[in-house]
């Protein structure tokens, strides 16, 4: 059994793993950095060599997990590809929006390998798709699986609870169990059901580490902090102010539609306007089409229908003005520059009436999290292209991860007490103390950070 980490370095960025297994070889995932650019914004396809694939596996549709699958199919024509059927939806959905995002790039910064496939391309590649039902084995021939089948590889997608459609990966191959968690959390969100995931039987454990360097605060609940964000909107509204929230389109947006939600019905808020994105539209459209038909809290609720967010766009946020009383949940949740939450963050920033509100992940660099570690009258840059401001508005944060806690991460290894675990998708502050935790209460198990582009014999 045969793995390459082809991220670049030990940190979240454009996920990607290699496995050779059962005389076959597959890659998980193929993501692209969102800090990097260009080929750097790959995964490292080059320690690849001159592999030829049988299959990707996709785990779910946040662009640094799927952001370069058209690439890596141009790359590897005979591959075949599997995914969630939901991930297949929001997937086509999010890659052809990338592909508006870099064609702006290539304008407005130069970068002249963008964009890195076409919407023709991206049309292309769904089209060799396939998507596959949750808890459904199947070989890597795109047939289902039969008990006890000799040879090769199977696969079988189970629930993630991260966002709709994500799913850890169950590999069976030699008479051994491989378990690729993906992105994870191990507890109920507002509209996401927590992970349902094998307990026993996994012999190799690949399993993510994005909040190892955060500890859970005691006494920590969801519904607490869902009242503490609700009674912090209701005084920002006295305070005479809006409430900006930078949100991912796929989860965050959902999620926090379905607080508002919650909020109205349980009289915790009254009625008041709530904004998002256009592309947040597209993916809620999707939240909405497969309430029914996927493991989710609050199967009935359609969003749209009953929170009935107005969208802004590119063509429309110049001319909305911050106005007091409304929530802005608005994309991207790290405030990349240009985007709506960047531009929209920018019109609150001096204003001590506003208030932004974090309610999730921001990468330290990030405009988002320069934001949320900076002092009040401090002068900050969220944009290189627009001058300094002072921050005067009101910045609170709140615990929303769609990621596992630390706690939790640790706690299902030691349930499944596997014999190799292999640790990915962390920082390196992150990875390191996932590793010393597990190292410490699993003595038994070989617990490894894999180097990046180097094959490693498990």
């Amino acid at each position: 059994m045969k793995f390459i980490n082809l991220t670049r370095r030990t940190e979240i960025g454009a996920n990607s793993y290699y496995l050779e297994a059962g005389g076959q070889r597959l890659v998980l995932d193929c993501g692209m950095h969102p800090k990097e650019e260009g080929e750097d914004s790959l995964p490292n396809f080059k320690a690849l060599g001159d592999r030829a694939l049988d299959a990707i596996v996709i785990s779910h549709a946040h662009l640094d997990h799927i952001g370069t699958l058209p690439v890596l199919m141009r790359r590897q024509p005979a591959a075949r590809i599997f995914m969630p059927e939901a991930t297949a939806e929001i997937g086509k959905a999010l890659l052809h929006n990338s592909v508006n995002v870099m064609t702006r790039q290539r304008e407005e910064i130069g970068v002249v390998m963008y964009p890195l496939f076409t919407h023709r391309e991206t049309d292309r590649a769904t089209d060799q798709w396939r998507p596959r039902p949750m808890r459904q084995p199947f070989t890597l021939d795109g047939e289902r699986a039969r008990p006890h089948e000799e040879g090769g590889i199977t696969v079988e997608f189970v629930d993630a609870g991260h966002v709709l459609g994500a799913a850890g990966v169950v590999l069976r191959a030699d008479g051994r169990t491989i378990f690729y968690t993906g992105d994870v959390n191990f507890d109920d969100q507002t509209i996401t059901q927590a992970a349902a995931f094998p307990e026993s039987g996994v012999d190799l454990l690949i399993i993510e580490t994005t909040r190892g360097d955060s500890p859970l605060p005691e006494g920590f609940t969801r519904e607490a902090e869902e009242r503490r964000l609700a009674e912090a909107i209701e005084r920002a509204f006295k305070r005479g102010g809006c409430v900006l929230m930078p949100v991912f389109a796929l989860g965050k947006t959902q999620e926090a539609l379905g607080m508002i939600y919650k909020f109205r019905r349980e009289k915790l808020l009254g009625q008041f306007p709530v904004y998002i994105g256009g592309l947040s539209v597209k993916l809620t459209e999707i939240y909405d089409r497969r309430a029914l038909t996927t493991r989710r809290l609050l199967p009935r609720l359609q969003l749209l229908e009953e929170v009935a967010p107005f969208v802004l766009n590119g063509q429309n946020i110049h001319d909305s003005p911050a106005r007091a009383g409304r929530v802005y949940a608005l994309s991207s949740g790290m405030m990349t520059p240009k985007t709506l939450s960047n531009i929209f963050a920018r019109r609150v920033l001096e204003n001590p009436q506003h208030s932004i509100f974090f309610v999730g992940y921001a990468d330290p660099e990030s405009p988002a999290g320069i934001l949320k570690t900076a002092k009040p009258d401090e002068m900050v840059t969220l944009d290189p292209d627009e001058p300094a401001q002072s921050l005067r508005c009101n910045i609170e944060q709140f615990q929303f991860s769609a990621h596992a806690s630390r706690e939790s991460i640790v706690q299902y290894a030691k349930k499944l007490a596997p014999k190799k675990i292999v640790l990915v998708h962390g920082d390196p502050a992150a990875v390191e103390w996932t590793r010393a935790q597990l190292a410490a209460e699993l003595p038994a198990t070989d617990v490894i950070v894999p180097p990046p582009g180097v094959e490693l014999e498990l």
